[in-house]
Order: C-alpha cells, then structure tokens, then sequence
C-alpha cells in the first residue's frame, strides 16, 4: 500500500479496547469516561481478518494498543493468533505498564506470557519517577506496579524495550536527568515526545508545552553535547543521539516543532470500534466495521483499505487549531 505523497504502509496499530486503568491528562483527563458497549468494539475474530488482509496488502508490523490493551480479557490468545498471521514479521504492544507484572500462571508474569505468545516490542509510558507526580499525572498511584512491570519486561527477553516520557512544561524538566539514568540502568530505549492535542483542545497551551529541542537543550547542559544517529530507526518518526561518553541513546518525537515529521510515515490505525484512520492528526477516520458487519467479501474489504491509503494527507493538523473529535483513548496511540 502506497498513498499519493509516497507514503509506504508497512504499520498497523490497532486499539482492542478504549478501555484503560488510569486517567492521563493528556489522554483520557475526565474521570467519568462513558465506555463503548461489547457490541461497538471489533471482536477479536474480526480484528484478526482485518490484519489478516493488511498483511496481504504489505503491513509487516502491528502495534496492539488501547486504552490499555492489557485489561482486555483474552488478549493473549489474541496475540498468539496475531503471530499466526502469514507476513506479519513484527508485534508490539503499547501499554502503561501497570499489568506486566500480574501473575497469569504460577510463576509466570503477564510480561513473560506476552513473549511466549509472540510480542517482540513493548513500549511503556513513564513520565515520572516521582511517585507523587505519577499519581498527579496519572490520577493513580500505580508508580509501584509499573516499575515491576519494568524489570519483569526486562526478564521477558523482549527483543526491545522502549519507554516513553510525554514532555510537559513545568513537570518535565526535573525528571529529564532520573529518566535518562533510570532508562541507563535498565539498558532500555528511552525516548521524549512532545505533547499533542489530542485529546481536548485545552491540553496543549502555550504554557505547557515543552518542545524537544529545550529538552535537548537542558539534557545537554547537563550530559554534553549529543551525537545524532540518523543511521538508527525503529519503526516510528523518532530521531536518536547517543549520549557523550555512553553506549546510551535516546529519542526525541516533535510532532508539533519537527516540520518534516510525517515525511517518513508508514502507518494506518484501526481503533476497537472499527475505525481506519489514515492519520493520527487528522479527523478523516473510515467505518470498515460497518461493511464488514454487512457482509462485504475480502476483496472488498481489501479495496476499503487501499481507498484510506488513498486519502492519507501529506501531513498532520496538529499546528492548524486541531480540535480533537474524539480523546486520545479511543484513538489508540
């Protein structure tokens, strides 16, 4: 699948659920969160035919997201099944962390059972490690159980490890350096992402949002001038630098400052309630569950997925007064 600007989707992130455990400012900021009934979200059958027909069109890797994907009952048969899917070379899962260490079996934490069924990757939001400011940012005092959930990660043998820090102004600073050395000791791919309105338009204001390049700025000061390695990728839009004097690196993602940010996309979503959106920052979203649930064949469902490619935009709304639909929890990342 390839979309007029040259855009070549090898990535699919699909959401299993809009359900999460926590209630993050810039995520899901209402405590009272009206959930979608069973009934309006994908079942797992029918989210595995859809990936089924995206990796007969060229997606390679899935991300599994939510909410939180962990708190979907059955999600581990679901990833065995995923892993079964012929051309899928790549599975991740993007979570909060909190569940990795849950013991699903005598001796065996969910972190362990999520490799043995065929995850590759996992990301884990990790703004803080102060425990006062997680329950602040996160309205839960889970700190505790996500650092578990590291070091039980860690365990697993994933093939990657990556932790994500959403940068806001006024409570990111002083977390910069504990991050960068936190993420040294655990030998884990720490990367910092500017904020984005993405799930109410007061969110992001002037003040505070930190770009990236303040971060690096302040990173900097203290560790020494970065190195760029534009030579190492994942599969998302962060840019790497290996720190002076370490093996270390980390990322930085500016979708808001960085002006050639979706020149490299590769991405379709699929949210729980069957939506593809061709674009995290854009409100173009495609019901492919109600056709489906309508009977249409394969091949037509091949042909809905190639007709979002098509509408793909060149890039993002975020800096044009985005305001978002829908909260960043229904999206899935």
């Amino acid at each position: 699948m390839e979309d007029r600007f040259g855009h070549r989707i090898s990535y699919l992130r699909v959401s299993i659920t809009d359900r999460c455990n926590e209630r993050c400012t810039y995520c899901m900021p209402q405590e009272l969160q009206e959930w979608l009934p069973r009934v309006g979200i994908l079942s797992f059958e029918e989210t595995l035919r859809l990936v089924g027909i995206a990796a007969l069109l060229g997606v390679k890797k899935v991300r599994v997201t939510g909410g939180e994907p962990l708190t979907r009952r059955g999600v581990l048969q679901f990833v065995q099944a995923l892993a079964q899917i012929a051309g899928l070379d790549d599975i991740g899962i993007s979570t909060n962390g909190t569940l990795l260490a849950r013991e699903i079996a005598p001796r065996k934490s969910m972190a362990v059972a999520l490799r043995e069924a065929g995850v590759r990757t996992v990301n884990i939001s990790l703004d803080t490690l102060n425990r006062d400011d997680y329950h602040a940012i996160t309205g839960r005092d889970y700190l505790i159980e996500v650092l578990r959930g590291i070091d039980c990660a860690v365990q697993a043998g994933f093939e990657l490890i990556k932790l994500n820090c959403v940068l806001v102004r006024g409570r990111a600073e002083d977390q910069l350096k504990p991050l960068i050395d936190f993420a040294a000791e655990k030998k884990l791919l720490l990367r910092f992402i500017e904020l984005m309105p993405v799930s109410t338009s007061d969110v992001l204001s002037d003040s505070n949002f930190l770009p990236v390049r303040e971060a690096q700025r302040q990173i900097e000061a203290h560790y020494g001038s970065l190195m760029p390695e534009p030579q190492f990728r994942t599969n998302g839009p962060a840019t790497y630098y290996q720190l002076p004097g370490r093996t270390q690196r980390i990322g930085f993602i500016g979708a808001m400052t960085n002006l050639h940010f979706c020149e490299s996309c590769n991405k379709l979503r699929l949210t729980c309630d069957g939506k593809l959106r061709p674009c995290l920052g854009s409100y173009l979203e495609f019901d492919i569950m109600k056709v489906m649930r309508a009977g249409a064949s394969d091949a037509e469902l091949e042909r809905f997925f190639l007709d979002v490619v098509e509408r793909k935009p060149q890039q993002h709304d975020f800096r044009e007064n985005y305001q978002p639909g829908r909260k960043m929890v229904a999206i899935g990342g």
